[in-house]
This record gives C-alpha cells, structure tokens and sequence, in this order.
C-alpha cells in the first residue's frame, strides 16, 4: 500500500513474538527485497522486509507530508508489541534539497520515503523478536498472527555460514570522478573567496566518485563487515524497490534523537587521520584539538546547532569539545542534549535541524546556492537524513554520510568536506579521499 497519506479506514494491525536470534546474514539473504537496515550504538538492530505501507512526498513540505502520512497510519493501530524495541517504525529518509534526486544514481529514490515494514526481525539487549505488520481496510488480526508463526518458523535461529563461505569483497574493476583535481581547485577557491568577501561564512562541497564492480556487491556480508568496523556508528541500509539498486553507509554523524521531551544531537566537523602507532594517533589528536582552521569550522557548527534547538527547548547543553576515534579518521566533536519545551514530533526538529552546517554551510540559503551551482552531480539522499518514526512521535535520525549507492555491479561513493577562509585546495582534496576509504574498503578486493 503506497500514499502520501494513510486513508483513515485502514488500519494498522501489527504483532510480535520473541524468536531464537538467527544470523543477521542468513536473515537478511532470506528475505525478500524491498530491505531496511537499521543500527545505531544506542539503537537496536532491526532487519526489515517488504512493505505493509509506504509513504512518499516530494518538493518543500516533504517533511510535513511524511508527519502527516505517519500521523494517520499510527493513528489506526491495532499493535500487541511484546517490547519496545519491536514496536512498529517507519524507517526512511529525505533528499538533501528539493530536485535532489533527478539524476543518476537516484531514480529509484523518491524525494521522501518511508515503509512499515511488512516483516520486521529486531535484535534487542533483552533478545530477538519477530513483527508482522498489515494495513488495509479489512485486515483479519489471526491472519496476521498465522503470518507471524510462518515467519517464526522459516526465519527463527538461521545458522550463520562459515568464514569460509562469507562472501568476499567485490573488488573494483574501475573508477570515475565526477570533479577533476583541477576543477576542484578551482570551485574551492571560489568558494574561499565567497567566505573571505563576507557572502558566505563556510560552505560544505562534496565529491562523488563512481566504481565498477568486479563482482557482485555482496550485500549481507557488507553490512556484516561494517558492523564489525564501525560499531559506535550509524549504520543503515534501505532499498527503495526490488530493483537492486541501495543506499547504505555507516555515519558517526547523529542528526537527532528524540525521546519524550528529551534530545539528542551532535556537532561533528574537524577532521584528520589515524595514525600507524599509539603515539602518533594522539599527536594528530592533539594537533587536530589545536588546529584554528578545524576548530572555527567545528564551533560553526556547534553554535548553530544550539540555535537551532532553542525555539524548542526549554534547556541545552553541550559537553566539552572532544576527539572522536574512527577506523580511519579522527573528528572533533561536542554531544549536544536539550530539554524540549513543549511535546513536539521528531520530524519537527529534523526539518529545524537540516541541514547542520556540517554538510551546508552558513547561511543555509547562501550555501546551498553554491552546492547546487557547483557539484556536477545530485547528493540525493546523500548528508540527508535518514532513520525511524514511532507512533509516540519519537525516532532517531543520522545525516546519511560515509555512504554510497549500489547496484549490483556499479557503487557511487559520496565525501565532501567543510570550507572556511583559510581553506588549502589540496589539503581538502586530501581529507575528501579519506572519508571514501570506509566505503571503499569494503569494495575493494581481498579479505
């Protein structure tokens, strides 16, 4: 079932029961596109299939759109759910700017989508649980709980393969820049000399760079290796339809939570490397923690993002400046949690909130009037926000970097970096490849 908004007359009939944990991989590959990922280090696992409901919108009210949609379906709810964590949610996301998604890779994607998943598998601290949904407007509540046993009975405690029999990494059989060195040399230091003449104060310019894969992109046991990599990050995986195409990453970059009247966020700009030994990974921390060009960039972002929140909290406050360790980079960032003051919807703040300077600039309309005049390719749902709705209203959003779009032979990698006045052309080169590496990694050859 596909609307923008959920008919009043259906309803939502949802069940839950705890199954034995099957092997992510075994689950995944067992059920049938289109798929949802969903992990996030204060976050359950959720493994989703198919959709009961989806919900689309395009253009500038999106967001109030999806509220809408998401508002009438919860609104009919017939929902046993045996735990929190299994709880029916919308899992989606959003074009980064209106027309974001006209070009290629993004034709699968809509500006706004979002699916209650037909079948939802979630890995929960307090164990593994099975949710079947239905939405119609005759939907038979024992005809979902027989759905619920077959699926128990087909997906419970699927054995993970061998090491032996995990699928190796793709490798690349050949790669393509949308911007040249040369053309980017030239687009940074006009934008330099938009922030020196007062126009702008920092813009974010992204790149993409496009790879033929050697093999198939074996999807399961990419999500698997990003798990094992990346465990304090985001990680999300959506399929917009059946057609093999997917947007995947694994973000450091939290967006909002928002739980009750209780938020969430993060101001995460400042990047450098890791070093080869102990000694030298806390020198470049420590350089990076004195460095002007990243701390101005980083403040930025942390002053904006408590602008932001204001005319919603009734409280903020921001942790001290800190070092976050990746496996490949190191960034500057300040943890960010606000009291609201008023029961608002999470939607509310992720429209407030997007996009953070760390993926814009400053000011929001003057950046992003550089992005489009400047990138030679459409970010789509690239530094968006994507994640899940509840019917409480609350969810839990990242903005979607350290991310590409696959088909099963062909992956388009996204990294861009923030701009400020003293902003070096091939220093910025530099730290745009570094953030490819977490995708790239994963697709290049080997074991």
């Amino acid at each position: 079932m596909e609307r923008a908004r959920s008919s009043p007359a259906s309803t939502l009939v949802s069940r839950t029961t705890g199954i034995d944990a099957p092997a992510f991989a075994a689950a995944f590959d067992s059920l049938p596109a289109p798929r949802t990922t969903w992990n996030a280090p204060d976050d359950a696992l959720v493994l989703a299939s198919d959709a009961a409901a989806t919900l689309t919108a395009s253009g500038p009210d999106r967001f109030a759109e999806i509220r809408a949609g998401a508002d009438d379906l919860f609104d009919s709810g017939d929902v046993h759910a045996g735990t929190e964590a299994a709880r029916p949610r919308l899992f989606g996301g959003f074009a980064f700017h209106e027309g974001g998604c006209d070009g290629d890779p993004w034709g699968p994607f809509p500006e706004a989508r979002f699916v209650l998943p037909r079948v939802q598998v979630t890995f929960a601290d307090n164990g593994a649980w099975l949710t079947v949904n239905a939405v119609g407007d005759d939907v038979d509540p024992s005809a979902v709980e027989e759905r619920l046993a077959e699926e128990r009975d087909r997906i419970a405690g699927l054995a993970e393969a061998s090491a032996a029999d995990r699928p190796p990494r793709p490798g690349i059989a050949g790669t393509r820049r949308t911007t040249s060195r040369e053309a980017w040399r030239e687009s940074v230091e006009a934008a330099v000399g938009r922030i020196r003449g007062g126009d702008l104060r920092k813009v974010v310019l992204a790149q993409a760079l496009e790879a033929d894969l050697a093999a198939e992109f074996p999807r399961a046991a990419t999500l698997d290796r990003l798990a094992e990599k990346y465990p304090d990050c985001h990680r999300y995986y959506f399929e917009p339809d059946a057609g093999g195409s997917a947007f995947f990453g694994a973000t450091p970059e939290r967006l909002v939570a928002l739980r009750g009247r209780t938020v969430e966020t993060d101001a995460l700009a400042g990047t450098t490397g890791r070093g080869e030994t102990p000694a030298e990974d806390e020198w470049l921390a420590r350089e990076l923690l004195d460095d002007a060009k990243n701390v101005h960039e980083h403040e930025l972002v942390a002053d904006t993002v408590r602008e932001q929140l204001e005319p919603f909290a009734a409280s903020i406050s921001a942790s001290a400046r800190r070092v976050r360790r990746l496996a490949t980079v190191q960034h500057l960032h300040t943890p960010i949690t606000a009291e609201l003051n008023a029961d608002r919807h999470v939607l509310d703040l992720v429209e407030a909130l997007h996009p953070t300077p760390a993926v814009g600039g400053l000011p929001p309309d003057r950046a992003l009037e550089t992005i489009h005049d400047t990138e030679p390719f459409d970010r789509g749902w690239y530094a968006a926000p994507v994640g899940w709705i509840d019917a409480a209203g609350n969810g839990a959003f990242a903005v979607a970097i350290r991310s590409a779009v696959t088909t099963p032979r062909r992956a388009t990698l996204f990294a861009g970096v923030g701009l400020v006045a003293d902003s070096d052309p091939d220093r910025e080169w530099d730290e745009v490849q570094l953030k490819y590496r977490p995708i790239l990694d994963e697709l290049e050859g080997g074991d």
